[in-house]
């Protein structure tokens, strides 16, 4: 039987400066990462919990230097028209910020999440099917923390249409896309988020997040 490990003081501590220092990074360092570090990140990805312990998350990594530049600029092209729902100020904050890292980041990765794996056996998923992509998220996260506990960051790309994404990576038909993610050395180190460093939104209370009823 295994020891059962024990978390000390210290180790929380640390474990909750980790979750403050967890951003969503855009800017980048083009250096490429450590030897071994990306093999070290996606094999603690896999200790997320899953629905059925199905373990749906499919990593997609992008080493063509074309596909990522048609990936970003299919990025640039969905956040232009993304600006126009925006009155004339708030697009001119929105059009200010730098809102991808995939011309910079050493790695880029695209996550899917399998709508039928054969792991699992169904288990957890015949009433809430999107408990698959709430697994794959799962694993997003702790490769995220995985990550800045090794000094890298993560940016995580939502300005995009996943269709065209998914074909243009020719992913089989039932993996859904949840994220694109751009990793690497943030050139600039924050525990505070760049939207709320940039005025764009600031942390709201905990009080208006929890509820009771």
């Amino acid at each position: 039987m295994n020891d059962v490990p024990t978390f000390d003081e210290t180790f929380r501590a640390g474990l909750e400066t980790l979750f403050a220092w967890r951003r969503d990074v855009r800017h980048f360092r083009t250096d490429p990462l450590s030897d071994g570090a990306m093999d070290r990140l996606l094999t603690v990805a896999q200790l997320a919990p899953s629905v059925g312990n199905s373990q749906p998350w499919r990593f997609v990594r992008i080493a063509s230097p074309g596909l990522r530049e048609v990936l970003a600029a299919h990025v640039d092209a969905a956040s232009a028209k993304a600006a126009e729902r925006y009155d004339a100020e708030r697009a001119a904050a929105y059009r200010a910020l730098k809102l991808h890292g995939l011309r910079e980041a050493p790695e880029i990765v695209a996550v899917f999440s399998d709508e039928a794996p054969a792991a699992g056996h169904g288990l957890g998923i015949q009433t809430m099917p999107e408990a698959l992509r709430y697994s794959t998220v799962m694993a997003i996260h702790t490769l995220w923390l995985a990550a800045r506990a090794e000094g890298i960051g993560l940016g995580w790309v939502s300005i995009l249409d996943p269709g065209p994404v998914a074909t243009l990576l020719d992913v089989p038909e039932h993996w859904t896309m949840v994220a694109l993610l751009c990793i690497g050395y943030p050139s600039e180190p924050s525990d505070t988020p760049e939207l709320e460093r940039r005025g764009w939104q600031k942390r709201e209370s905990r009080s208006e997040r929890i509820f009771t009823r």
